[in-house]
């Protein structure tokens, strides 16, 4: 195998440039979706395991300084449920890269002020339907109320821009599709369906209740009318705009026309795990390397870029999800980081 470059862009073996890094905050969530986590038995990580803000700082000032990344997105579990997020996002904006959110946007109306005054640039919200029953019975919890909230408070804020990420799931959610597309046109938010993929906490994931894009477009295309698909590059939504000029929308084939020849994220987990793919099989522990107590600085910044290159230049070609040769992750997608 031929090593890493020690300079340069952050590369994998297949040519593929990185410039995208998703940092979990948290193992934790007010929710417990259906499609991310069982109802009971999570063992959340000890506080001392997570990262503190100021190791995430560290890791981010390298990947960005030594390592080309331009863009980082906080996910968990649950960011917003980690005190003092503001804080976090101060530190990483000042970085100068693009600075986004993932949330289920519960506690958003209370906070999306202060993350935009705090360098926040844009947030994805997720939002499965707009029943209240069914989002109960989805994320078995009664608060589409507040996430509904969220949505405005984020759209007030002025996060540009504000992203709806809704998974659909066949005998499920399928038959909102168009209502939760026009939901999106109505506050200026942007939906984006996601098929669902084999990260269930339950694991009862099944290639049966993935909903195509190809189906979801065309249904968008028959309720509203659409575009022609824009160039994609590494992003992983298809995205149209609408025929009337009133906002776009996008669809990510996640299984059936997955765009990992186009990857250009890795990932880390709440605990500091490299991940160079959502359904790696291998991890790398940038923890241990930020914790090295004999090490100085310099040669702790050397190890965490020579460690972030290790893992990219090993990355796989993909995931092959619904083939025979698929291994799911042993990690639910909350303790992976979205």
């Amino acid at each position: 195998m031929t090593p890493p470059a020690a300079t340069g862009p952050l590369i994998d073996g297949f040519g593929r440039v990185h410039t995208d890094l998703r940092i979990s905050i948290t193992d934790r969530c007010n929710f417990r979706c259906t499609y991310c986590m069982p109802t009971e038995g999570m063992q959340w990580l000890p506080r001392p395991e997570l990262l503190t803000y100021e190791e995430i700082e560290r890791i981010a000032r390298v990947a960005v300084t030594e390592l080309g990344i331009t863009s980082i997105r906080i996910t968990g579990g649950e960011p917003t449920v980690r005190s003092h997020l503001p804080v976090l996002v101060a530190k990483l904006a000042r970085l100068g890269v693009d600075v986004a959110l993932t949330t289920n946007g519960a506690t958003l109306a209370s906070q999306a002020a202060d993350l935009a005054a705090a360098g926040l640039h844009r947030v994805n919200i997720s939002l499965d339907t707009l029943q209240p029953d069914r989002f109960a019975a989805i994320t078995r919890r009664d608060d589409l109320e507040r996430v509904l909230a969220g949505v405005d408070a984020a759209v007030a804020a002025g996060l540009q821009p504000v992203k709806l990420n809704a998974v659909i799931v066949r005998g499920v959610n399928d038959d909102e599709i168009e209502a939760l597309a026009a939901y999106g046109r109505e506050v200026g938010a942007e939906v984006r369906f996601i098929e669902f993929m084999p990260l269930d906490g339950d694991g009862t994931w099944d290639v049966e209740a993935v909903v195509p894009a190809a189906e979801i477009v065309a249904r968008l295309d028959a309720a509203f009318g659409l575009a022609p698909a824009e160039a994609r590059g590494h992003e992983p939504a298809a995205r149209r705009h609408y025929a009337d000029g009133r906002g776009a929308v996008g669809v990510i084939a996640s299984v059936t026309d997955a765009f990992c020849d186009r990857c250009d994220r890795i990932r880390l987990t709440a605990e500091g795990r490299l991940r160079s793919c959502l359904f790696a099989l291998d991890e790398v522990d940038l923890r241990r390397v930020v914790r090295d107590d004999a090490a100085d600085a310099a040669s702790t910044d050397a190890a965490i870029a020579a460690a972030i290159r290790g893992a990219v230049a090993d990355k796989w070609a993909g995931h092959h999800i619904a083939q025979p040769v698929f291994v799911r992750p042993s990690r639910s997608m909350s303790q992976i980081g979205g």
